[in-house]
C-alpha cells in the first residue's frame, strides 16, 4: 500500500509541477503579449510622426507655393489700382474740360441738308 500511495505522491507531484509550469508560461505569454502590444504602439506612434512630417513638408510646399502666388497677385492688384489712381486723378481735369465744353459750347449752324423753300 505504501507503494501505491507513494505513486499517488508522485503523481500528485507531478501534476502540481506540470501545472506551475504551466502557470508560468502563461504569465510568460501574457508578458510577451504585453511587451509586443507596446512595442506595436511604439512603431505606430513613430510611422505616424513620420508620415506627418511627411505631410507637413509637402503641404508646406504646396500652400508656401500658393502663398508666393497670393502674395505675386495682390502686389500686381495693389499697383494696377495705383496705376489707374494715378491715371484717373491726372487726366479727370482735362476730360471735364473737355465734356463741358462738348456739351455747353453750341455753335448754330443750319445742316448741309437743310432746303429752304420760299
Amino acid at each position: 500500500m505504501t507503494s501505491h500511495s507513494q505513486g499517488i505522491q508522485q503523481l500528485l507531484q507531478a501534476e502540481k509541477r506540470a501545472k506551475d509550469k504551466l502557470e508560468e508560461a502563461k504569465k510568460r505569454k501574457g508578458k510577451r503579449l504585453k511587451q509586443a502590444k507596446e512595442e506595436a504602439i511604439a512603431e505606430i506612434d513613430h510611422y505616424r510622426l513620420q508620415r506627418e512630417k511627411e505631410f507637413r513638408n509637402k503641404q508646406t510646399s504646396v500652400m508656401g507655393s500658393q502663398g508666393n502666388l497670393s502674395a505675386k497677385i495682390e502686389e500686381q492688384t495693389t499697383e494696377t489700382v495705383r496705376n489707374l489712381t494715378s491715371s484717373y486723378h491726372k487726366n479727370m481735369e482735362s476730360m471735364m474740360k473737355k465734356l463741358l465744353s462738348t456739351i455747353c459750347d453750341i455753335n448754330p449752324e443750319v445742316h448741309p441738308n437743310f432746303r429752304y423753300t420760299v
